[in-house]
């Protein structure tokens, strides 16, 4: 299959979208059918916090699109941990909670570390010897969420790059921002969205970001981001790219999401 880019919001509950993105009296119940008729991505966040039936999955894939594609947010108890390679059984437990049942609708997975958790190589790199290629028969992507200034760092790199899991590339000023590709996809949360605006961003900004997206799928690293290494990694085959717009002011979040999936049609 070609590299495609997948644009999205982080979930699809959320009370100021009933007054500017969902149309008025729209069923609470259809909200999800409703985004993902929008949108080609939704990131779950529920999942973060406690585990879903696998009935629930299964719902949610049989409510949207046959393109639309669910990231999933990893339990925190495998990430919010002292010692990580103690992940084992957390890690097991959510990979076999039923995502399965998305089937093709799965996207990557998302393991979001705590701002305190610093790199430690070695017990890190057990952590990531625990993720599993695959769940019944579907490859697993991997993206690591770090959010602590220690993992801006070449040893960092190196070790994602070993195991083939991906970076999130975190547009804010909050948590540690770089680009630089270490998986077989990229996945870019953006946070930077401005409530005075009808689109989140400026037009600037929103081509940019178009911009970047068609150049990570296109296998090349986009110029003028912040990056741990220079130069960049050698330009290798298209990649997936997923990219959300989460946080900020997130009343605006559909928004620009839909205003960057106009500037990547075709």
């Amino acid at each position: 299959m070609s590299a495609r880019i997948h644009v999205g919001i982080g979930g699809w509950n959320f009370e100021p979208w009933r007054n500017n993105f969902y149309p008025a009296g729209w069923p609470q119940a259809r909200e999800l059918e409703y985004a993902s008729r929008q949108l080609g991505a939704i990131e779950i966040n529920s999942t973060y916090y406690s585990s879903q039936k696998p009935s629930t999955f299964a719902r949610w894939r049989d409510e949207t699109p046959d393109d639309f594609v669910f990231s999933l947010k990893a339990s925190r108890f495998a990430t919010n941990r002292r010692v990580l390679a103690e992940a084992g059984e957390s890690i097991t437990r959510f990979v076999g909670s039923g995502i399965a049942e998305l089937g093709p609708k799965l996207g990557p997975i998302v393991w979001q570390f705590a701002p305190t958790k610093r790199f430690d190589a070695a017990d890190f790199e057990a952590f990531l010897q625990q993720l599993p290629p695959a769940v019944d028969g579907i490859a697993l992507r991997h993206a690591m969420d770090v959010r602590h200034e220690s993992f801006k760092s070449a040893d960092y790199l190196a070790l994602a790059r070993r195991h083939g899991v991906a970076t999130v590339f975190t547009d804010s000023d909050d948590y540690p921002s770089f680009a630089d590709i270490s998986g077989g996809f990229v996945y870019a949360r953006m946070m930077r969205t401005d409530p005075a605006l009808p689109e989140g961003c400026t037009p600037q900004a929103l081509d940019q970001l178009a911009a970047c997206a068609r150049a990570w799928r296109d296998g090349l690293e986009p110029a003028g981001l912040p990056r741990v290494e220079a130069p960049p990694a050698a330009p290798v085959a298209p990649r997936d790219v997923f990219m959300f717009f989460i946080s900020g002011a997130k009343e605006r979040a559909p928004a620009a999401a839909m205003a960057l999936q106009r500037r990547l049609a075709p």
